[in-house]
């Protein structure tokens, strides 16, 4: 536009006339682009609520109000003012009034170092962005493939709550569950069934002290701490945990009887390295060191279970027959085996448990499958904030390259109409264009890269069987920024490649 400038200063427009024309048109710009930008966020806040996970604290808190609403003005005003000024006044020099004489179609070549440094930045940018997003990816994929110590599949749970003042008694309350369990084992299509105080990766997480016999302790209150489970038996077959050692818990293990314990395999190799566990005594609970309390007696060892979360190691635990604890808890985790599909027994496993008395509350109703993506869902909450701000920093590079090439080719048409009519094929022409926005795409990646490391530290906690230097990510992200690099390039490209060098010779 620096003869429509030109022919306005001719005309009697003063500079400050034209500086106030451009800053005008820069900020309504800018306007129109925090408008929109808006309502981009206005649905985005939308889609991440409802994308939230549970446990993230005061979600319902967050949405767009005043405040950020005047944070956009502000923001666009200042952006159209800081952005507008300097080509403002580059396009109002006092000598510009010669581009009539010469009749220039373009000349806006000042300073193209600061447009392509601009564009390097865009894309080193959108390359950390989409560095995080890809390390939380491999983490998501490596960490739903970790053994959880259990077989997931065709596996339903809930949670079955005694209440009332019927149940305050310990008797009654393992009546009430042990008749339920019978209840539902009749259900057709169910396969095995038991109950546990705790499901595991569900959120719960209660442990106990245990006293080992004949284990030497550095103080009186020296014990190990470890998991505790009340089950009923065949817990492990409907988890199908495996079996290492021993036996696992049956229906011979009664109340009144011997108490039997089971303990985990990273338990027994803590306590026994060397040694064989079964048979050896024990006392836990929250009195375990008491000298007039009766010792258990291991009788099994089974394999490692993750309670608290996939990306941690399996806790010590211990498995304990429900009537041979001190007490039965009230709410109890059922777990239910099926030959297809869990939920569809889901009516007929309720209807079982309330024949046994219809008043009482089921609820956190789940497959276990359901357990392990919901156990991870901060991760995976993480991985759709940096999906989202990847693609959108990716968008803004290509948008970046393309405005950037294409303008270069609109000012470089009489160059390029020259060269195609000196010979230049369309095959040279497209390359030239290429090769420039690819120059950019590469130190834009180089940089990225080199900026990804130092800043993918601050993932390290949030990573899961993924280094922070995980060459896979990298390589995938620097692809997916060069492709992007490309498609914007190859776009002007094209277009420079139809200049007709006949019309350029006679303009």
């Amino acid at each position: 536009r620096h003869s429509e400038i030109s022919m306005r200063a001719a005309l009697g427009a003063g500079r400050g006339r034209l500086v106030r024309q451009l800053l005008t048109e820069s900020i309504l710009l800018a306007i129109l682009g925090g408008a929109l930008g808006l309502g981009v966020a206005a649905l985005g806040v939308h889609a991440l609520i409802a994308l939230a996970p549970a446990e993230l604290p005061r979600v319902g808190a967050i949405h767009l109000d005043a405040a950020a609403l005047w944070f956009t003005i502000l923001l666009t005003s200042v952006i159209g003012v800081v952005v507008g000024i300097v080509p403002a006044m580059q396009g109002t020099r006092p000598d510009l009034h010669s581009d009539i004489r010469s009749g220039a179609r373009a000349v806006g070549t000042a300073h193209p170092s600061v447009r392509r440094a601009l564009v390097v930045a865009q894309i080193a940018l959108a390359l950390v962005v989409l560095v995080g997003a890809g390390l939380m990816l491999r983490s998501i994929e490596k960490l739903f493939v970790a053994a959880p110590g259990f077989d997931a599949s065709h596996l339903l749970t809930m949670q079955v709550e005694a209440a009332g003042p019927r149940y305050d008694s310990t008797s009654v309350l393992y009546q009430f569950f042990n008749q339920s369990l019978d209840a539902v084992r009749q259900v057709p299509g169910v396969t095995g069934a038991a109950f546990s105080n705790q499901l595991p990766l569900s959120g719960d997480f209660e442990g106990y002290s245990v006293e080992f016999e004949g284990l030497p302790k550095s103080g009186p209150n020296d014990f190990s701490s470890a998991m505790r489970y009340t089950v009923t038996p065949g817990w492990f077959a409907a988890m199908k945990i495996p079996l290492r050692r021993g036996r696992l818990l049956d229906a011979q293990d009664r109340p009144g009887t011997t108490q039997s314990v089971v303990i985990s395999e990273s338990f027994a190799r803590q306590r026994f390295a060397g040694k064989d566990p079964l048979g050896q005594r024990l006392r836990e609970g929250p009195n375990a060191g008491t000298a007039d309390r009766p010792w258990g007696i291991v009788v099994g060892v089974v394999g490692d279970v993750k309670q608290a979360s996939l990306t941690l190691g399996a806790e010590d635990a211990f498995y304990v027959p429900m009537g041979q604890w001190n007490w039965v808890d009230n709410a109890q985790s059922l777990v239910v085996r099926t030959r297809g599909d869990p939920l569809a027994v889901l009516p007929a496993v309720e209807r079982a448990i309330w024949s046994v008395d219809r008043n009482q509350p089921i609820s956190r109703v789940a497959t276990m499958s359901q357990v392990l993506v919901r156990s991870e869902s901060q991760r995976r909450f993480v991985l759709i904030v940096f999906g989202a701000f990847g693609l959108v920093a990716l968008a803004l590079a290509a948008i970046g390259i393309f405005g950037l090439i294409s303008g270069g080719v609109t000012e470089r048409s009489n160059e390029i109409g020259v060269r195609a009519a000196l010979g230049a094929t369309r095959g040279d022409i497209v390359t030239l264009i290429l090769r420039d926005g690819m120059t950019l795409a590469v130190a834009g990646i180089a940089i990225g890269l080199i900026s990804g490391v130092a800043v993918s530290g601050l993932l390290r906690t949030l990573l899961f069987g993924v280094s922070q230097s995980d060459v896979v990510t990298y390589v995938a992200a620097a692809s997916a920024v060069l492709l992007v690099a490309f498609v914007a390039s190859a776009l002007p490209a094209w277009r420079a490649s139809r200049i007709d060098p006949a019309a350029t010779l006679r303009s």
